[in-house]
């Protein structure tokens, strides 16, 4: 089976101005078979997540206007804008919506559905994006709207602005996405009021930023992040929030939307795979969008320097929002607008920089934690996850049923290159049952086809393995497919073993469930509500390599050596000496110094092709 929203990679999309227009030419010609006699242009199927949506149509079609100067499109523009005004502006409150600071206020919102009480806590990012769909239309109103209307538009939008910042709590799903569109938002619509009026609510959409998002960032992997769901990253939501990080930079030239997108661009670049596959987060671990995120990723690709349109996109939302049948939906058609006025460049080849959170080359990488534990391996084109032994997940020995990966110290890396090999060496203090202090010193090196897996540590007692990955999914194409199956060669014994009990708590990568699909089993709350992350980290056995020590090894060491991807023979050789561990294998020649490492305390290692 293949995933379902990790496609093909986003900086496949043509982003010429021909390619650009002949995308609006199609939702053009859709949009005018589709407009009733009252101007909706909704998709018939639309139910929720509707409030913005004719309005967003609206606004591609005022773009295309202004590109082709089309005569159909005046007359649609204005009998859709009177639609949305007129049947899609709410200014009574919604019954049981929970997070108002006024009631009765009186001021616009958009609606998640338009049944009364049905769904009220979508309201707030519904009118955030009724807000943004707005303020495009503002923006391309000159000629196209007489001034009645467009003055009507502008209260409009106001009083969204005012409704999200005075009459509700500010951001109450805590997502960083929904609340950077809010502050973008705010920026864009300052344009368009009166100078006095205008620098207030700019200043306001800049104090917001600041201090409702800001300052409430949440560390992970070394970097200081938008929270996202009660997270740090989410795979659907975090490249969104890159989105609007870039279009704030592009309105305001505020320096810190370009630094904190910088930031969060690195963050993706660093956990991101070659192959544009990743996993994990608090609203949606597996799931990505798609043209969405094009803006974000395109943006600051051009300012790091480095590929993150690698990115695998759901790309049957390639262009914009569609529904089951494809036809075209004004959900987020804001993204398209910018992507098509914004002229920046994707980078399209890899950093050249070393990054403490990430190996990669060729077609090798290593994705690391928060404890430089790896988090997803790719070699050979298939993706390995962290296995799940006895409720602990990692890479790393296991003895006695404990793993040694959850440091109890400083952990150290060593970033090197030689000829045309790349190594980190990661040393890690852990702590046992045995409450005994050991240094599990793990070295990563790869040629950029094939990746080998050196661990050691000092003797363990009883029948120790290493826990070497959890092989789960495998590059087809522009598609992405479930595996059970890996390409990996041991030093020692291997064993690809599967778990002995059924449940929901134990994760058997033959089954057809998802990652995704599991941890949402695993959590508190249901689909759409629950955190993954969190119902994963409840998950007890999985499909998992295990890898018996090499033989001949050290005394007062166990080795256990690993190669992930093609390769022949594969009879690595250990010596230890006064410069430390010597790894000798057919590709490479290493020396992992002692655990005290240099006079800094700093892992020591040398390596030879």
């Amino acid at each position: 089976m293949h995933l379902l929203h990790q496609r093909g990679p986003l900086h496949d999309l043509p982003d010429t101005p021909e390619a650009y227009d002949a995308v609006l030419a199609d939702v053009v010609e859709q949009a005018l078979a589709r407009i009733t006699p009252e101007g909706n242009l909704e998709h018939p199927h639309a139910d929720d997540d509707i409030g913005d949506t004719s309005l967003g149509i609206t606004s591609l079609l005022a773009l295309a206007w202004q590109r082709s100067k089309d005569p159909r499109l005046p007359e649609a523009v204005r009998r859709s804008l009177a639609f949305h005004l007129r049947e899609r502006v709410y200014t009574d409150d919604n019954p049981g919506y929970p997070n108002l600071k006024a009631r009765n206020s009186g001021l616009p919102y958009a609606r998640y559905t338009l049944e009364a009480g049905a769904h009220p806590i979508g309201d707030w990012p519904s009118t955030v994006w009724a807000l943004l769909q707005a303020v495009n239309v503002l923006d391309a109103a000159n000629g196209l709207v007489d001034d009645a209307q467009r003055a009507e538009l502008l209260r409009t939008a106001h009083g969204y602005w005012r409704w999200l910042t005075e009459a509700t709590f500010f951001n109450p799903q805590e997502a960083g996405n929904q609340a950077i569109g809010c502050v973008v938002g705010g920026l864009m619509l300052a344009r368009h009021l009166p100078p006095q009026e205008g620098e207030a609510v700019r200043s306001r959409a800049i104090t917001l930023y600041v201090d409702e998002i800001r300052a409430h960032r949440v560390r992970d992997r070394g970097a200081l992040l938008p929270p996202e769901h009660g997270g740090a990253y989410d795979n659907n939501y975090g490249p969104i929030s890159l989105s609007f990080l870039a279009q704030a930079h592009r309105v305001s030239g505020e320096e810190i939307f370009a630094e904190d997108g910088d930031a969060l661009a690195r963050y993706i670049d660093a956990r991101l795979t070659n192959g544009g596959f990743d996993n994990g987060g608090p609203r949606y671990s597996e799931q990505h969008s798609g043209f969405e995120s094009v803006l974000g990723l395109r943006y600051f690709s051009h300012r790091i320097g480095s590929d993150l349109g690698r990115y695998r996109g759901d790309t049957r939302w390639g262009r914009h929002a569609v529904k089951a049948d494809g036809g075209v939906d004004g959900h987020f058609a804001w993204m398209l607008v910018w992507q098509i006025q914004d002229t920046t460049p994707w980078h399209r080849t890899p950093s050249a920089s070393a990054v403490r959170h990430q190996l990669r080359a060729g077609t090798v990488s290593v994705a690391f934690d928060d404890r430089m534990t790896p988090s997803l391996v790719e070699a050979g084109g298939t993706y390995y996850l962290p296995a799940a032994a006895n409720r602990q997940h990692g890479f790393g020995p296991v003895t006695d049923g404990f793993l040694l990966c959850r440091p109890m110290g400083e952990v150290r890396v060593r970033d090197i290159r030689a000829d045309a090999l790349t190594a980190k060496l990661v040393t890690k203090p852990v702590v046992g049952r045995d409450h005994v202090l050991r240094h599990v010193r793990s070295l990563y090196v790869t040629d950029g086809t094939g990746l080998w897996m050196t661990v050691a540590v000092e003797r363990l007692d009883g029948t120790p393995y290493l826990l070497a990955g959890l092989p789960y999914a495998k590059d087809d194409g522009d598609r992405v497919r479930r595996t059970a199956q890996a390409e990996v060669t041991s030093a020692g014994g291997l064993r690809l073993t599967h778990p002995g009990a059924e449940g929901p708590d134990h994760f058997d990568a033959r089954s057809d469930t998802t990652q995704q699909q599991a941890a949402f089993a695993l959590a508190a709350d249901p689909r759409g509500y629950g955190n993954p992350d969190e119902g994963w980290r409840h998950l007890i056995t999985s499909t998992a390599l295990e890898a018996d020590p090499a033989p001949g090894g050290p005394d007062g060491l166990h080795v256990f050596a690993v190669r992930y991807g093609p390769g022949g023979p594969f009879e690595p050789v250990f010596s230890l000496g006064e410069d430390g561990l010597t790894v000798r294998t057919e590709a490479f020649t290493a020396v992992i110094g002692d655990t005290a490492g240099d006079a800094h305390g700093e892992p020591e290692l040398t390596l030879h092709a």
